[in-house]
């Protein structure tokens, strides 16, 4: 029996700009301008859609002054893709730009690594450069979702469904997952966090929001085992990725299909 493939998409919802200091550890002697884009990710089969993150809310944009382009759940509706029906939405990590429209799945499942719920609600949160990334009321919500029986927490790496396998990483943020997912090109890691731009992971300069700098370094490491290739690494905040792969047809600047050979 084949093993099950997906459709796999980046749909990008918001953008910021920003300067190269901004992005390694340590700056950058060319401060150039470096853009960072937002995206939440769709697996897509005939059996089942899985979404990986959700984007933040347009308040939120203004507060922390992001340019919002769109709501990244609703506009999963450009995809065929209903958030109503969604079984299973896969949470990287809880920090604001990943976790922030969970509200708008109203019957799904959140998969998320046990020790970042610990993480945003321990200790570490005393200090203000660790908590500057989460939401308190997103925090609270995937709380009231845990009491809602509608948190699966995982443990390490798990399997999700047949071709969607979670891998904690850690480093940016210390519950941080990211996805691999079987395609018809081969296995897809949408890396998340694990690595924000290309050039933090081939450069092996980390980016400048961590929680452990060393798990950062070797979850770029992480990223090239589980791949097949640097091709199939897909990283979470790199505008490259819209240059790089095929726009969906009719989304051109909105979404790309990460399941076909990227062009450039």
């Amino acid at each position: 029996m084949s093993e099950a493939t997906y459709r796999v998409h980046a749909l990008r919802y918001a953008r910021r700009d920003a300067r190269r200091h901004e992005h390694f550890v340590g700056g950058d002697p060319h401060d150039a301008p470096m853009p960072m884009d937002y995206f939440v990710w769709a697996m897509v089969n005939e059996d089942r859609v899985v979404i990986l993150d959700t984007g933040f809310t347009e308040p939120v944009a203004k507060k922390r002054r992001r340019e919002w382009l769109r709501c990244p759940v609703d506009s999963l509706a450009l995809l065929g893709i209903d958030p109503a029906a969604v079984e299973d939405v896969v949470i990287s990590h809880l920090h604001y730009d990943h976790v922030g429209t969970f509200h708008k799945f109203p019957k799904a499942r959140f998969h998320l690594q046990e020790r970042e719920m610990h993480y945003a609600c321990g200790h570490y949160m005393r200090y203000p450069k660790l908590r500057h990334s989460f939401e308190v009321e997103d925090v609270a919500g995937i709380i009231r979702m845990t009491h809602a029986d509608r948190v699966v927490f995982h443990d390490g790496d798990a399997e999700l469904a047949p071709g969607i396998t979670l891998h904690a990483v850690g480093g940016h943020s210390m519950g941080l997952q990211c996805v691999r997912v079987s395609t018809a090109r081969g296995k897809v890691v949408l890396a998340s966090d694990v690595t924000h731009f290309y050039e933090n992971m081939d450069t092996g300069r980390p980016y400048t929001t961590a929680f452990h700098l060393g798990a950062m370094l070797e979850g770029f490491d992480r990223l090239r085992a589980l791949a097949p290739s640097a091709q199939h690494i897909v990283p979470g905040h790199d505008p490259e990725v819209m240059r790089r792969y095929p726009a969906v047809p009719g989304l051109e600047g909105i979404a790309v299909d990460l399941h076909r050979p990227p062009t450039g």
